[in-house]
């Protein structure tokens, strides 16, 4: 097992060296790095939803937007050259926990993220249209949702370098080489990513009957794009990169699952005789299948649900977007570094659409063992 894992990392240290200009780019003679890490994450989920409501003769174009508390942690990562695993933990209430994973070549850079968490916090927008009269009413107002929405995310990314002799992604962002002189490159990238948003807790029941049923949904994303980063050498030890990549998505599914009601959104009726509901037949006693909700009983409004086949989604490209920022100061043994970088996601059915804005600025100290 040691003769094996000596063997790894003889692999890596030729591997790190023999692919770099050392005009360029320095590779530590220490291979080991553990670093601290300060991180601040900011996510928002935007949820779109447009629906007809025949009982008042209105088109209803609404927006759920969860913005959880800006998302601060502390935490570490430890690895060997360009590969390391980092493992954070939330000083934020409800902010959930963090995992990623990370390996880096002179030509290539790999990232893996996952994050789940949990929260409350909601804005609801909402612009209602009467048919009728034309009459426009807009809602916007910040409240408590009645039972937690639970959110996941997994960000899977790798790109190529195609000047991975004189230019290194990873000089800014984990320090496994140091970049001596300024140079820039071309990078292709491909990123996988896929995220779910779960409210069906049933307290949140007015969300499902004016969205369609859905109380939870799974995205599936592909992206492939071209960029560019260029990395600043202004003195020694001190690099500034900043990387673009605009991406396309080749790849775009949403299923959405999905609960049908006893209740639903047609006009009331003059008169209630609807009588009893029978959960097993799924009828109310006059027969009918679904009653106005408008009509609802407040005191004993017999309301049921079950679940009903999901509904999956192929949609059209989409474009998003990958921006980069990484300044990094090295001396001796250590470096310090300050990192950022936001991502865009969006999806798009026929009544749906979800926007996910994921940014993070990060702050670390490390040393070379």
């Amino acid at each position: 097992m040691l003769v094996r894992l000596h063997q790894l990392q003889q692999y890596l240290d030729t591997k790190a060296k023999a692919k770099v200009d050392s005009h360029y780019i320095e590779v530590p003679k220490k291979p080991w790095r553990v670093i601290l890490r300060y991180k601040e994450n900011v996510v928002d989920v935007d949820y779109y939803q447009s629906v007809d409501i025949p009982a008042t003769n209105e088109h209803s174009d609404w927006n759920l937007c969860f913005e959880p508390p800006v998302a601060s942690s502390v935490g570490f990562w430890v690895g060997y050259r360009g590969t390391g695993f980092s493992y954070s933990k939330s000083l934020t209430k409800n902010a959930g926990r963090y995992y990623s994973f990370s390996s880096t070549g002179a030509k290539y850079g790999f990232n893996f993220r996952l994050r789940r968490f949990n929260t409350q916090d909601a804005r609801f927008m909402a612009t209602d249209l009467n048919q009728e009269t034309g009459a426009e009413m807009k809602t916007d107002t910040a409240f408590s949702m009645p039972s937690p929405v639970w959110i996941r995310s997994v960000y899977i990314n790798g790109y190529y370098v195609f000047n991975g002799r004189r230019y290194s992604q990873a000089a800014a962002y984990n320090q496994s080489v140091i970049q001596r002189r300024s140079a820039g490159s071309f990078l292709l990238g491909a990123t996988w990513y896929q995220s779910s948003f779960d409210y069906s807790d049933i307290r949140n029941f007015p969300f499902m009957l004016f969205g369609h049923g859905i109380y939870r949904a799974k995205v599936h994303q592909a992206n492939i794009g071209v960029g560019y980063g260029y990395n600043w050498v202004p003195l020694r030890g001190f690099v500034v990169n900043v990387m673009a990549m605009p991406t396309v998505s080749v790849y775009n599914r949403v299923k959405a699952y999905k609960y049908d009601f006893n209740y639903d959104l047609s006009p009331e009726e003059p008169v209630d005789d609807y009588g009893d509901w029978n959960k097993v037949t799924r009828r109310w006693a006059n027969g009918k299948t679904h009653k106005s909700f408008f009509m609802a009983n407040k005191s004993d409004p017999q309301f049921d649900y079950w679940e009903v086949e999901p509904e999956v989604i192929h949609t059209m490209l989409r474009l998003n977007l990958d921006l980069r920022l990484g300044i990094a100061y090295n001396w001796s043994n250590y470096f310090i570094g300050a990192q950022a970088q936001y991502n865009n996601f969006n999806y798009k059915s026929d009544h749906c659409r979800v926007n996910i804005y994921d940014a993070y600025a990060r702050v670390s100290f490390g040393v070379r063992l």
